[in-house]
């Protein structure tokens, strides 16, 4: 319940540049101001959560305050005895309180929370209410304990889920293994992860094949198959082979170390409810505290009223009156959103982000990479003479030292072993193709451009997709068709986003129409704008943003590289796909660590669970402190109850901020 982080109300900001320049973008055109907000910590301030150890001194200090208080209750003794006891039972639990309290008043910042108990307390020993104050201290301590014990659970649940830290790496240094700490090894080393251990390193598998388990990176438990040459991540787990890595990135450049530094200042950017309870309590506290001098003051001096009454119904005010459960459950369930969403594989920067999510009616994607797969694959090959396995061979083998995508996909589509083939006398014909000598054969692989070039009648294929015609001697055999196949969840993904209420879906791409057509109509979007440079992606994106609801969101999904200015533009950017893309990361508001779209919509149930579970709480607390006010005021409340009141409701906003975390498990 400590406030001591909300008794200033003041804001320190300062901008976190994205390269697309949230924050100007978004505070004009929604009202979400992008900026890092340090109004207050949340530390408590007599410092006794966190630590096991720090608990049970504070549990042993409640302990020996409570038997000494029975002691003085129960016990027939001298009033000065009695009195005593009382006093060393207050100090025992209540310094730490009374110390906070003094050193607030020494930095001229009196009006927190510790200051509010000290005088409440010590004002009920002035009273002779000796019980009723040692009480106070004693309900504040153990509200205390709670609320440590639960921020404490939040916080262990989100380090036990990012606990993705490697502790060493195993490098091979002068023909033996060395066993260094991650930060020590350098770009280039070799690294050797035995089964069972943790990838300590992003690098390139040189050696062994095995499967990674990647549920801490994305939330997926199905493993990834990995062999020489494919990309190995830190923060993975290896299942069952010896893997030999070549490190690509330093310790403090790799995955694991983005995702725990993304994690860890998530907090920072805040959400417009927890900006406006620190600004709240700029105002809040100095007015409580003169309304409390006016009920002490004004009836005993104009209305003949008991001053001892007024006094104890000022004090029992004072303890109510702070509004400790918005100013810990508020972000403390923005965090938990954060941790749940998580445990997903969806990383988001803040709560502001969080919070802006939860509006969304409108959602924008790219097509490659987003709703298709962005890697170009064989789907349908046509042999006019000979064998299909035999086309494709061919065609690999000509395109066998290019590397561009379409030749990649050739080669991975290639069922025989070409390695042994002969390819000389390549020539790339620019907007055509290409010629070579595949084993003493003049092959020609390309457009139908090419064909007409070498004399040859080929058939013009209608089908989607980007055609490869095949000739080799001077004969026409056959034509193979590459294209960008559709995510198994895209349509599902779309599905699941009308479901939620989402009202516009656009796609947006640079491909053809019939290219954009075929997908759209597939996966199921409303609107399809093909053939777009990404300044017409923009002019669009200003469109829809006019066009969304007064109180909604625009999100953009992509992959964060090329769509910058559109990420830029909308009200949150998503990066999807971002498996070890360090732009992405640093681009996007929300990035999604796989590349599943149905993601997308998983973000948005936990981001508007969390939203909920916000309003829960400002309403339970601001309803329940105006009753108990009320009840204080008129003499109907007294400070221990004021206190468990106080305590309670903390309490209970706490645990149902924790169930933030919960939200994202359900959605499994």
């Amino acid at each position: 319940m400590s406030c001591k982080h909300c008794h200033n109300g003041e804001e320190h900001e300062h901008e976190h540049h994205h390269e697309h320049e949230h924050h100007h973008e978004h505070e004009h055109e929604h009202g979400q101001e992008h900026h890092h907000d340090h109004g207050h910590s949340h530390d408590h301030g007599h410092e006794h959560g966190g630590e096991a150890g720090e608990r049970k001194s504070t549990l042993i200090r409640i302990g020996i305050s409570a038997a000494l208080l029975l002691l003085g209750l129960l016990l027939p003794m001298a009033d000065w005895l009695k009195i005593g006891i009382m006093a060393v039972s207050y100090l025992v639990v209540g310094y730490p309180v009374v110390t906070e309290a003094v050193k607030s008043l020494m930095r001229l910042e009196p009006l927190d929370e510790m200051f509010l108990m000290t005088v409440a307390s010590l004002g009920a020993f002035c009273l002779g209410d000796y019980a009723e104050g040692v009480a106070v201290m004693l309900l504040y301590e153990i509200g205390e304990l709670f609320q440590d014990y639960a921020v404490d659970q939040s916080r262990d649940s989100i380090a036990e889920l990012m606990d993705i830290r490697p502790d060493s790496a195993q490098v091979e240094r002068d023909g033996r293994v060395e066993t260094l700490s991650p930060s020590f090894v350098r770009v280039g080393e070799v690294i050797v992860v035995r089964p069972g251990e943790k990838v300590p390193l992003d690098g390139t598998v040189i050696e062994g094949a095995s499967s990674l388990n990647t549920l801490a990176l994305t939330g997926e438990s199905a493993p990834r198959q990995v062999k020489p040459g494919d990309t190995a991540l830190s923060g993975c787990v290896n299942l069952n082979g010896l893997l030999r890595i070549r490190v690509t990135h330093a310790y403090e450049d790799s995955t694991v170390a983005r995702i725990l530094e993304l994690v860890e200042h998530a907090g920072e950017n805040k959400s417009h409810a927890d900006r406006f309870i620190t600004r709240f309590a700029r105002y809040y506290t100095p007015i409580v505290v003169g309304l409390a001098l006016l009920a002490a003051l004004v009836p005993p001096l104009f209305f003949g009223g008991d001053w001892g009454e007024w006094i104890k119904s000022a004090l029992t005010f004072l303890v109510i009156s702070c509004p400790c459960a918005l100013v810990i459950s508020v972000p403390l369930t923005f965090f938990s959103g954060i941790g749940g969403a998580s445990r997903r594989g969806i990383l988001v920067k803040g709560a502001g982000y969080l919070e802006t999510l939860a509006k969304a009616d409108t959602v924008v994607m790219d097509k490659t990479g987003t709703l298709t797969k962005g890697e170009f694959s064989i789907v349908h090959t046509e042999a006019v003479q000979g064998t299909k396995e035999e086309l494709v061979a061919l065609a690999a083998a000509a395109e066998r030292f290019s590397t561009h995508p379409i030749a990649l996909s050739l080669r991975e589509g290639c069922q025989k072993d070409i390695s042994a083939w002969t390819v000389e006398n390549v020539e790339e014909i620019s907007g055509h193709g290409i010629r070579a000598q595949v084993n003493g054969r003049a092959v020609s692989v390309g457009n139908e451009q090419l064909m007409v070039r070498e004399g040859l009648s080929c058939p013009h294929v209608k089908q989607e997709g980007t055609v490869i015609h095949v000739a080799a001697d001077g004969k026409y055999l056959g034509y193979i068709v590459i294209a960008d196949a559709i995510k198994l969840g895209s349509a599902q993904a779309i599905q699941d986003l009308k479901a939620l209420g989402i009202k516009k879906t656009v796609m947006l791409t640079g491909d053809t129409r019939s290219v954009a057509e075929a997908v759209g109509r597939e996966v199921g979007v409303d609107e399809i704008h093909a053939g777009m440079l990404p300044d017409e992606k923009v002019n669009q994106v200003e469109r829809l943003l006019k066009e969304r609801g007064k109180d909604g969101a625009l999100i953009f999904v992509g992959d964060g590289i090329n769509d910058a200015p559109v990420l830029a533009r909308a009200d949150i950017g998503v990066a999807m796909g971002a498996l070890g893309s360090d732009a992405a990361i640093e681009a996007a508001d929300v990035v999604l660590m796989d590349d599943d779209p149905r993601k997308l919509s998983t973000a948005v149930h936990i981001a508007r669970k969390t939203r909920a579970i916000v309003r829960q709480n400002v309403v339970f607390s601001l309803a329940v402190k105006l009753a108990v006010m009320v009840l204080g005021v008129m003499h109907l409340a007294p400070l221990w109850a004021a206190v468990f009141a106080d305590v309670g409701v903390c309490f209970i906003a706490i645990l149902n901020a924790m169930r933030a975390m919960s939200a994202a498990e359900k959605q499994r």
